[in-house]
Order: C-alpha cells, then sequence, then structure tokens
C-alpha cells in the first residue's frame, strides 16, 4: 500500500504552490529567447505534474525506470527481453514506439492506471501500439515488484511530437536507463539529454546496445572516456553484444541482457536501495528547482519591463501629442484663415489696430449691435474657433498614432503585440480612430460651454453685471476663447499684426468689464480646462494601443512570488531523507 509518506507535508504543499504560482503565462511578449524560456517553463511545469508532486506524495511508489535513447538502437527489444514477455512491438519502421508502453508487475499496475504519474497521459491497456498521446499499461509477471520499465519514444525522432513526449518521460524518470549502440555512441543529441542527466544528478545508467564482438573492448573504452569527460564517471555502463535473431521482433538472449536485468532486480529487491535511487534523483530536480525557478523569475521581470516599455512609449507619443497641441493653442495659428475673417466680421472692421486706444469705446457699440440688429456673427466666430481646435486636435492624435505604432514596430515585443493585433488593427492604429472627430468635437462644444459659464460667474458680481450686460454673454465668452490662443509666435508679416490686434484688443475690452487680474485668472482657468479635455481624449486615442497589453504578461507580484516559493522548497528539502519506511503501512 502507498500512502504518503510523514514529514512531506511541508514540501508537498511548497512545490503545490510554486505550481500554482505558473499556471500564468509568463512570457507573452518576444522579449530575449523567448521560445527558450516557454520552453524551460512548460519543462518545469511537466516535470513538477509528472514526477515531483506525485513522487514527493508517494516516496515508497514503484520506481520508475525509462528506457530511452536515439531511433534504431533497441529500446522497445531491450524492454521486451528485460520483462521476458512481448509486450511492445520493435520492428525496422521508423519511428516504431508511437505511443509509450510501460510495463510494470501485477501488484503494481494500480499506482501507474489511476494517473498518478505523468496524469496528463490517457491510460490505455491491452495488446497492440497505442494511440499517440497515450500512456499504454501492461503488466508482466516476470518484472519484479517495485519497478517499472517504460518504453519512451526515440529523443531524435523525426516526429516533432515523439521528440517532445521523449523529454516528457524522461523528466518524469526515477530512473533513466539509456539506450544506444556502438554506431551512435557519440551522437551530440544523446549526450545533451546525458549532461542534462548530470545537470539534475538524476539516477542513471548506459546500455551499449548492438555492439560487435570485436569492438567492445574499444567501444568501450572510449565511451567510459566520455561519460567522464562529460561528468557522469559513476554511471554503471552496460554492454549488450550484437546478436542475429530469428525473426525481427524476438527477444535478446538472457545472456545479453543478464547484466542490466540483475542490477535492475537488484534495485527492485532492496527497499533501501530502491530508495537511494528515488532521493538521488529527487534531490537533483529538486536542486534544480534553486536555479530553474529563478531563472524564469528574472525573465518574467524582463516581460513586465518590456510592456512597460511599449505603455511608455505610447504616453510618450501622446505626450508629445499634447505638447504639439499646446503649441498650436499658443502660437497664434488658430487665429488666421477662417478665424481671422470671422473676427473681421464680429467686430465690423478690418483696421482696427489705428483706432484702438481712441476708439474702444466705439467698437463695444459695434459689438453690441452685432448681438442686437443682424444675423450674429458671434455664432459663426464660435464655429471657426471650434473648427480649427479640431482640426488641430485631429492632426495631433494622427502624429501621436503614427509616432506610436513605429515606436512599437522597433521592438520585437511591440511587433509581437501587432501581430498578434492582426493586420486590419495594425492599419487602423497608425492614425486616429475613427470615432476621434466625434470625440473631439464634443469636447471643444463642452470646453465652450465651460467658458460662457466662467463668464457668467464672473459676471454675477454687482460691480461687473452692468459692464457685462454691455457685451451679452456670448461676445464675452468669445473675447476669453481668443485670449486663450493669444499669443502670435507662430504668424508672420501682416498676419501677427492682425492676431496681435486680436488678442490685444480681446484683453482690452475684457479688462474693462472684469479688471486685468480677472482676466489673468479667467484665461488660465479656460486654457488648462481645454487641455484636460483634449488630455482625456487623447487618453481614449492611446487606450488603442495600451488596451492591446492588458492582461498581457505576469502580474506585477509574480516574479517575487516565484521566488519565494523557490526559497520555501530549498527550505524544506530535507524532508525526503526521511527513512523509507516512516509513516508506511506495510501490506
Amino acid at each position: 500500500m502507498t500512502v504518503l509518506m510523514a514529514g512531506n507535508n511541508g514540501l508537498l504543499v511548497a512545490l503545490e504552490t510554486l505550481r500554482r504560482q505558473l499556471d500564468h503565462d509568463l512570457f507573452p511578449l518576444a522579449i530575449g529567447d523567448v521560445a527558450s524560456h516557454r520552453r524551460a517553463h512548460k519543462e518545469l511545469i511537466g516535470q513538477l505534474d509528472d514526477y515531483l508532486l506525485p513522487r514527493v506524495a508517494a516516496m515508497d511508489a514503484p520506481l520508475l525506470a525509462v528506457v530511452g535513447g536515439s531511433t534504431g538502437a533497441g529500446k522497445s527489444t531491450l524492454v521486451n527481453s528485460l520483462a521476458g514477455a512481448d509486450v511492445t512491438e520493435p520492428g525496422v519502421l521508423r519511428p516504431t514506439t508511437l505511443a509509450p508502453t510501460l510495463v510494470a508487475n501485477p501488484a503494481d499496475e494500480a499506482w501507474f492506471t489511476r494517473q498518478s504519474v505523468l496524469p496528463g497521459l490517457a491510460r490505455t491497456t491491452g495488446r497492440g501500439r497505442g494511440e499517440p498521446g497515450t500512456l499504454r499499461i501492461v503488466t508482466a509477471t516476470s518484472l519484479p515488484p517495485g519497478l517499472a520499465l517504460l518504453d519512451a519514444p526515440d529523443i531524435d525522432s523525426v516526429v516533432t511530437a515523439n521528440r517532445e513526449i521523449a523529454a516528457q518521460l524522461l523528466a518524469a524518470a526515477d530512473l533513466w536507463l539509456f539506450v544506444t549502440t556502438a554506431s551512435r555512441y557519440a551522437d551530440e543529441v544523446p549526450w545533451g539529454f546525458l549532461r542534462s542527466a548530470r545537470e539534475r544528478s538524476t539516477a542513471l545508467a548506459v546500455v551499449l546496445d548492438r555492439v560487435p564482438p570485436e569492438a567492445l573492448g574499444p567501444v568501450a573504452a572510449h565511451l567510459h572516456r566520455l561519460l567522464d569527460a562529460n561528468g557522469l564517471a559513476g554511471a554503471p555502463l552496460f554492454s549488450v553484444p550484437e546478436v542475429v535473431l530469428p525473426e525481427e521482433n524476438a527477444r535478446l538472449p538472457e545472456s545479453a541482457v543478464r547484466g542490466v536485468k540483475d542490477w535492475l532486480g537488484a534495485i527492485a529487491a532492496d527497499a533501501h536501495a530502491r530508495s537511494e535511487v528515488v532521493r538521488r534523483t529527487l534531490s537533483g530536480a529538486l536542486e534544480s528547482i534553486g536555479t530553474r525557478v529563478p531563472a524564469l523569475a528574472d525573465e518574467a521581470d524582463r516581460q513586465r519591463a518590456g510592456l512597460a516599455d511599449l505603455r511608455l512609449s505610447v504616453d510618450s507619443a501622446y505626450g508629445a501629442a499634447m505638447a504639439s497641441f499646446d503649441d498650436g493653442i499658443r502660437d497664434g495659428s488658430l487665429l488666421r484663415g477662417e478665424v481671422m475673417a470671422r473676427w473681421q466680421d464680429f467686430v465690423g472692421t478690418g483696421d482696427f489696430m489705428r483706432t484702438l486706444e481712441s476708439r474702444i469705446g466705439w467698437l463695444r457699440e459695434r459689438i453690441v449691435s452685432a448681438f442686437t440688429g443682424r444675423p450674429a456673427p458671434d455664432t459663426r466666430l464660435r464655429a471657426a474657433l471650434e473648427s480649427g481646435v479640431e482640426a488641430l486636435v485631429r492632426s495631433s492624435a494622427d502624429a501621436a498614432a503614427e509616432r506610436a505604432l513605429e515606436a512599437w514596430s522597433g521592438m520585437p515585443s511591440g511587433r509581437d503585440v501587432i501581430e498578434r493585433a492582426g493586420a486590419v488593427s495594425a492599419g487602423r492604429l497608425g492614425r486616429a480612430s475613427a470615432s476621434l472627430p466625434e470625440r473631439a468635437s464634443s469636447a471643444v462644444r463642452a470646453w465652450q460651454g465651460y467658458v460662457l459659464e466662467l463668464v457668467a460667474e464672473e459676471g454675477a458680481e454687482k460691480r461687473t453685471t452692468a459692464r457685462l450686460a454691455s457685451f451679452s454673454l456670448n461676445g464675452a465668452g468669445l473675447l476669453l476663447m481668443l485670449m486663450v490662443f493669444a499669443s502670435t509666435g507662430g504668424l508672420t508679416g501682416i498676419e501677427v499684426g492682425i492676431a496681435g490686434g486680436t488678442s490685444v484688443l480681446s484683453q482690452k475690452l475684457l479688462e474693462a468689464v472684469f479688471g486685468d487680474q480677472a482676466v489673468r485668472t479667467l484665461t488660465q482657468a479656460a486654457r488648462e480646462d481645454l487641455r484636460e479635455r483634449v488630455g482625456t481624449v487623447f487618453e481614449a486615442e492611446a487606450s488603442r494601443f495600451t488596451s492591446l497589453l492588458d492582461g498581457l504578461g505576469p502580474p506585477e507580484e509574480m516574479p517575487g512570488a516565484l521566488r519565494q516559493a523557490a526559497r520555501a522548497v530549498r527550505d524544506h528539502r530535507g524532508e525526503i531523507d526521511a527513512p523509507v519506511d516512516a509513516g508506511v503501512d506495510k501490506p
């Protein structure tokens, strides 16, 4: 009976906590070697699910030895020979092993069929090869209790899915039984896996298969030297001679596999030996968490920094749009063209600069008549101002969208986000949104209403009521709007004089009603309100970019939580050193 080992609760809880943290998408953006980081993330999740969690929960569970190796190394034939039964189907066609086959003693079958190990693989039983993506489980009475063999797909298979499942199975093993041949033992792909076993302290034995008798000595000696050079000097090495089999799927003679079979049998028969193998591999896997998880956390930090850079580039683009708008309302450019023509209609003359100082009263009368005796030119002036401000908002927003898209296109992470959005959306990002004109128009109209409210509130005081009445609320409001665009920095020639005169005249007329200090206060309030409303419009435009980042990347606290979870695993690692029979119910 297999039960939870006493004293392992702290480690199990730490591993479960770590596993929950890894459920997040840590690497959504193309930052750094993101393919490698995603692969490492997936591999760690797989090892937690397939090996660490089930093994820590049941330290006395049967030992799982995964038989892995290159194409044509004879893995399936070796498994059949060790099991003393035809449990897998060897053959000359490659790949032979489409679905992994696990063979166990009938006494251990329940442990593997209930998906404690490799929970992501559906179980099948019975004869046949099994379907890809499933784990076929068979039993063999000739295999000793306490030990299961798993025939894995080729590590160098031409089928990507086979290579991935082979790596997954090796990460779930208590023991690697690595099979190579006299002609393939120096290939780089197997040595990549062997070095991974060394780095994770995985229990390992190497089987040199299909060795011609005359080559046994020199090949075995060379392989020993390679194992030494790669830090695997202590790994047992077994040689299986090349044997002519009577038929394609025949098993090897007992004498050919006796060394491997006796070694595995000794481990299966000795609870202490099984425990030592389990603890060695488990300890190495736990030790690797101390480096693998912080490395993932560092890359998760880079993802968050990359997301921040993308947001910053959008903020910069629309901050520049706000600066451009500020320049546009201060440089006097809004007072040219249609606005200037409507202003001249409003005051009733084109040469007011010559008589400004002496004829303020006369101009005031003309303004009064404009509201009482003929079609309201103030309406046309207000419309011209509205149109000019809207055009400035649109041009600034277009430039910001182009700038933001260009910035994102210059960063791998930005290009990644743009590609996710699709070609149509990406094309629209490079210019202002279709709804901008309506939102800009609403913002400007709301601002004009606010300016009239300002004038009305200021004119409500008794000392200004009578003077305001001589201009009308709309007239004073328009003058205040013109004051917002008071500078003439962007104009030349005669336009400077006319626009400057417009500003001065507006100021003089308003000061005649409210006083100079009040005019300065009203102008500042009107300008700030306009900027705030336009800023809100730009924020909505910027959200077209930033909304693409919402939900991407790990939460802010995730990198720190990963590091903390790794520390918790490290702090509880000593729990696996408890005696093998602690807390175990004897059968």
